[in-house]
């Protein structure tokens, strides 16, 4: 069972940045291949994000999990919502639902010319 005190470390994370990665590893060395796709589409549309890399802290591992009920990591987070794992990012991403909801949150992006 997770503790509140894990909780109230996500509700703050969650807060104090717009865009937030759970994910495995960093932004700068994704240890799975699901965390780097989010972080490629981050990247791609040049969204500044907070990378929290819960593989340093099992309780926050967990506690992400039991957080949004979602069992697999990554979990993005924009604006204190969650969006989804990679499978969903992607999805959004291929469609151009994800620049929607960006500009819809008033999240700062410009994507990389094609």
């Amino acid at each position: 069972m997770t503790s509140p005190a894990i909780f109230e470390t996500i509700k703050k994370t969650l807060s104090s940045h717009d865009v937030v990665l759970f994910m495995k590893g960093t932004a700068e060395f994704p240890a799975c291949g699901f965390s780097n796709l989010v972080v490629q589409v981050l990247e791609t549309l040049n969204v500044p994000f907070h990378d929290v890399n819960i593989l340093e802290d099992q309780d926050l591992r967990q506690g992400i999990k039991d957080y949004t009920n979602w069992p697999t990591i990554p979990q993005l987070y924009i604006k204190g919502e969650f969006i989804g794992g990679a499978d969903i990012v992607r999805e959004l991403y291929q469609s151009g639902e994800f620049e929607d909801l960006l500009k819809s949150k008033n999240i700062t992006h410009t994507p990389e010319a094609a």
